[in-house]
């Protein structure tokens, strides 16, 4: 798990002014990163994970912040709400045709914030991201962007098999690469993440 999930979230604080805004939040299941709702006027929850959605609906009943989320269970491509920024947690790369995406994001909301894994990041290449990563920061450089700024954290592990249970979804490169963290106890993995801001082209 990211070691100082605090310090991310007042990091994207920084890199963005979302207070009184409309949010349109893309792949927020689970809710790492709701602070930012606080100083919102209103947050539109998007994934396409019901039980990540659900998972965001707990966290948000546990901090006091259901009020201020609406949360829609879809693809962000079926998405036609409307708000004052587009923010992409740590989903872009997943997504099959990411300009499409960004595209997408220009007829919902003036700004768009993208938050995703860094491209020397070695836990996005232990978990198998790097291509996937590298594909759609291409694409978000294709854009007009206004600000880019890249942070590094630490994926603190208990032991291989916390680890082993938190990448082998990522199927088996993941799994071949973790290997060399057999034994080993209480390891952390340097992490980087990169923060990106596209204006509109009309402004």
């Amino acid at each position: 798990m990211v070691k100082d999930i605090q310090q991310i979230i007042e990091n994207l604080l920084n890199f963005y002014d979302f207070r009184g805004k409309v949010i349109v939040s893309v792949g927020a299941g689970g809710g790492q990163f709701i602070e930012y709702a606080q100083v919102a006027k209103h947050v539109i929850a998007i994934d396409n994970n019901e039980n990540a959605l659900k998972q965001l609906e707990e966290n948000l009943l546990k901090k006091g912040l259901s009020e201020k989320f609406t949360l829609i269970h879809s693809d962000f491509s079926k998405l036609r709400a409307k708000g004052d920024v587009v923010l992409f947690e740590f989903c872009l790369h997943e997504m099959n045709e990411p300009k499409n995406m960004l595209k997408h994001a220009r007829s919902i909301g003036k700004d768009i914030v993208i938050a995703d894994h860094g491209l020397n990041s070695e836990w996005a290449y232990i978990a198998d991201e790097t291509t996937k990563a590298q594909n759609s920061w291409g694409k978000v450089m294709e854009d007009s962007i206004h600000k880019l700024v890249t942070h590094k954290a630490e994926q603190y592990f208990e032991d291989y098999e916390h680890l082993y249970e938190k990448v082998k979804v990522q199927g088996e490169n993941s799994i071949y690469r973790i290997e060399k963290f057999k034994g080993c106890r209480e390891f952390i993995i340097p992490m980087e993440y990169t923060f990106a801001l596209l204006k509109d082209e009309n402004n």
